[in-house]
């Protein structure tokens, strides 16, 4: 009887390795993932909205303040901000996995109450290609799904480079991402995707890819467009010397609506809709040049 005990326990503790995942997450941990997890807690908007393009949506028990798309996950449990979650609300959902971001607080914390936690935080397209395929593996998830919704990405900012006509390239553009001001520079995740589109940045990689930088070194720049948002726009004109920038008289200003920010701002699944916002920005642009160029009086 004790030998066919002790048989049994080994194939279960056999099948349970070979069911156990580990996988290095953004911190260089190694992340042990027991089983296909079935509750899951995401703690960045990036993260969730990934989570949602792999089909995993209804293993959300819980999200950070900031996730808001899709609209399926609108009643879900608030956890606390991406950088400051809650832990003792994360740990009440009692969840099989927690994803979060790099920078943010209580990894150890919540490692050390006994929850899986994976750090990850996509900073560039091919973060965005590495995390889907990632998370995907994570969650049980064929690896080919996140192939497919990332070519479908890829092809998407491909489609709306090329809907922009020959003479809306190569303007240059000064992106806003946050009022201090922080701008995204060359080696952004949105710096590649206005490379694509063909757009000159302003801000150079050199600066790191989201700088704070002194205003008036944009008003010597003198952009061409410049793509803020909503909230941002409102204190532009108070900035020494924007009021008289080039771009600013002539409203060649593409200012965004809050959710329309959400998309522009998170290196995620939903940067094909923020190249087509940004595409769509530039070549209205443009034709406002044309005509903010043509002499007075002719039609």
């Amino acid at each position: 009887m004790l030998k066919r005990f002790l048989a049994f326990s080994a194939v279960w503790l056999i099948a349970s390795a070979a069911q156990a995942l580990v996988l290095r997450d953004d911190r260089q941990v190694e992340v042990t993932i027991a089983k296909p997890p079935q509750r899951i807690v995401s703690l960045l908007p990036s993260l969730t909205e990934t989570v949602c393009a792999l089909g995993q949506c209804q293993k959300l028990v819980g999200v950070d303040r900031y996730s808001n798309w899709p609209d399926s996950i609108a009643k879900l449990p608030r956890m606390g901000g991406g950088i400051d979650p809650n832990i003792e609300s994360v740990v009440a959902a009692k969840p099989d996995l927690v994803l979060m971001a790099t920078s943010a607080r209580g990894a150890e914390r919540l490692t050390a109450l006994g929850l899986t936690v994976f750090a990850l935080e996509p900073n560039s397209h091919a973060d965005v290609q590495r995390v889907m395929r990632i998370v995907a593996q994570a969650l049980d998830v064929p690896v080919a799904e996140s192939d497919r919704v990332w070519r479908h990405i890829d092809a998407a900012v491909n489609a709306a480079a090329q809907s922009i006509p020959a003479q809306a390239k190569g303007q240059r553009v000064y992106f806003e991402v946050s009022p201090a001001p922080y701008g995204a520079s060359e080696s952004s995740f949105i710096g590649e995707t206005l490379q694509r589109l063909g757009a000159r940045n302003i801000l150079s990689a050199s600066l790191g890819p989201f700088p704070k930088i002194n205003p008036e070194y944009v008003v010597r720049a003198q952009p061409d467009i410049i793509m803020v948002g909503d909230s941002n726009f409102a204190n532009m004109t108070t900035r020494p010397g924007w009021q008289n920038m080039r771009a600013m008289r002539t409203q060649r200003v593409c200012h965004f609506k809050s959710e329309e920010s959400d998309m522009l701002v998170r290196a995620g699944p939903r940067m094909a809709e923020a190249a087509r916002l940004m595409a769509k920005c530039m070549t209205d642009k443009a034709d406002a040049s044309k005509a903010n160029d043509k002499p007075k009086g002719q039609p």
